[in-house]
C-alpha cells in the first residue's frame, strides 16, 4: 500500500538516538526523540485508516496491526498492566532478573523440575512448563508440583527451591525447603539442598543447546510447545548418550570374547 509519506529513514535515526540519549542520561533529548516517533506513527496510522476505509478485506487484514500500533503509540513506561514490547510477538513480557549484567529479560518464564537425587542415567528433566503473565515464583510452585505428581504418578516428599520462592503458597509448606534454610535441616536434607544447584546446568544446557533460549514458534501456544520440546530434546540427548555407552560396552565385550571351541 503506497503511503502519503514514508518515515523509515528518519524514524530509524530517531529510534537509535532514543537509546543513545537514555544511555547518556540526557532524558529531555530522549523524550523529544520519542515524541518525534509517536507523531510520525500517528500520521502513518491515520494515513492507512483513510486508505482502507470502506474495504472490508483490507480492514480485516490491517485491523489487528493497527490496534497494536495504537497501543504502542499511547502506552507509557509508568502505566500499570501489560505492555507491548514487540510488534511481531506482542505476548512478550518484561521479566526483572535483579542482575547488574542483565537487569531485564524479555520473553516468558519457564519452570523446570529435576530429581534431587543423582540418577545413573543423567539429570533428566521431569517437568517443563511455560508460565505467562510474569507470575511470582512462589505462586507457581503449587500448580507445577500438582502437574508433576499427575505426570509421574508419584507423590513428592521434599521440594528444594531457591530463595526466589520465599513466600510461596504451596499447601504442604513443610515439604518445601528453601536454599539457605537452617531450621529442621537434617544431614540427609542438607545433602539434598546441596544437590539443588544441579538444576542450574540443566537449565543452561536446555537454553543453549535445545533452543529454549530463542523461541521461533508463534504466540503463547508456541511458547508452551517450545518449552516441552526443548526439555524432551534434552532428555533424548541423555538417552542417546546412554545407548552409545551401552553399544561401546557390547562391542568391547564381543572384541575381547574368547574364540569359540573348534570341533574336529
Amino acid at each position: 500500500m503506497p503511503l502519503r509519506q514514508s518515515y523509515r529513514r528518519v524514524a530509524k535515526r530517531a529510534a537509535i538516538m532514543v537509546g543513545r540519549y537514555t544511555h547518556a542520561h540526557q532524558f529531555k533529548r530522549a523524550r523529544r526523540a520519542l515524541k518525534f516517533l509517536r507523531t510520525r506513527l500517528g500520521r502513518v496510522i491515520r494515513d492507512i485508516r483513510r486508505k482502507i476505509e470502506g474495504t472490508l478485506e483490507l480492514e480485516a487484514r490491517f485491523g489487528s496491526l493497527l490496534d497494536l500500533a495504537v497501543k504502542i503509540r499511547l502506552q507509557d513506561h509508568r502505566q500499570r498492566g501489560p505492555k507491548v514490547y514487540s510488534l511481531h510477538a506482542p505476548e512478550v513480557e518484561c521479566i526483572g532478573k535483579g542482575k547488574a549484567r542483565a537487569p531485564y529479560e524479555f520473553g516468558c518464564k519457564v519452570s523446570i523440575a529435576t530429581p534431587v537425587t543423582s540418577p545413573r542415567g543423567g539429570q533428566f528433566v521431569l517437568h517443563a512448563k511455560a508460565l505467562h503473565g510474569n507470575p511470582f515464583d512462589g505462586h507457581t510452585l503449587g500448580p507445577v508440583v500438582a502437574d508433576l505428581e499427575k505426570l509421574t504418578g508419584i507423590e513428592i516428599r521434599r521440594i528444594h527451591v531457591d530463595k526466589g520462592y520465599r513466600g510461596h503458597t504451596h499447601p504442604h509448606k513443610f515439604r518445601v525447603w528453601i536454599s539457605g534454610q537452617v531450621r529442621r535441616v537434617t544431614t540427609a536434607i542438607r545433602r539434598e539442598m546441596r544437590r539443588r544447584a544441579a538444576v542450574e546446568p540443566v537449565i543452561g544446557h536446555v537454553k543453549a543447546e535445545h533452543r529454549m533460549d530463542r523461541n521461533y514458534l508463534k504466540g503463547r501456544g508456541g511458547d508452551r510447545i517450545n518449552a516441552v520440546l526443548a526439555a524432551a530434546g534434552y532428555n533424548f540427548g541423555l538417552l542417546l548418550r546412554w545407548l552409545a555407552e551401552l553399544l561401546r560396552a557390547l562391542i568391547r565385550a564381543l572384541a575381547f570374547a574368547p574364540p569359540p571351541p573348534q570341533i574336529a
